[in-house]
């Protein structure tokens, strides 16, 4: 079985967590938000990265698509998503789309969360995310700058979910 997973990743405040449940509504498909798979023990993310991915691969017996939100700011995070699940015979294309924003932007977007207890990440977190943000050109990261209207930003990505 093949199929094909859409990460939506970036920074906290980037818009992940929109962008991506628009995006599932907009293909008719099944949406998971990396928020809702963390710990309480945050530390380690390889069970956090585990459970995202035994979550798709279940995802991907029923449905021939799932969108992801999730940071994945580093390669080896990219890289345990792009691993289908070792027990499972299920395989899957993985797409990633970098949404990004100057940081003014996200630190306003943050603080606006914070104030509505809607996030957990403090607005002081954000330039420790920007500097792990590793976007290697080789592993084909489409950026999208989530300043954009939505449906811009969607349209953005339907148009290069297969590149």
């Amino acid at each position: 079985m093949a199929g094909r997973v859409i990460v939506i990743m970036g920074v906290s405040g980037s818009g992940k967590t929109t962008v991506g449940a628009c995006l599932s509504e907009d293909l008719g498909c099944v949406f998971l938000d990396g928020d809702d798979f963390h710990p309480q023990s945050n530390i380690d993310r390889g069970p956090w990265l585990g459970a995202i991915c035994q979550a798709a691969t279940q995802i991907l017996l029923t449905n021939p698509t799932v969108v992801i939100a999730c940071s994945a700011l580093k390669r080896p995070f990219r890289d345990a998503l792009r691993a289908a699940n070792p027990h499972s015979s299920a395989a899957y294309h993985v797409s990633f789309f970098c949404l990004q924003a100057p940081a003014c932007v996200l630190a306003d977007r943050m603080r606006q969360r914070s104030a509505t207890g809607l996030h957990f990440m403090p607005p002081s977190l954000l330039q420790s995310q920007l500097s792990l943000l590793e976007l290697d050109d080789d592993e084909g990261i489409i950026t999208v700058d989530s300043t954009w209207p939505i449906h811009a930003i969607l349209n953005f990505i339907k148009s290069n979910i297969n590149c």
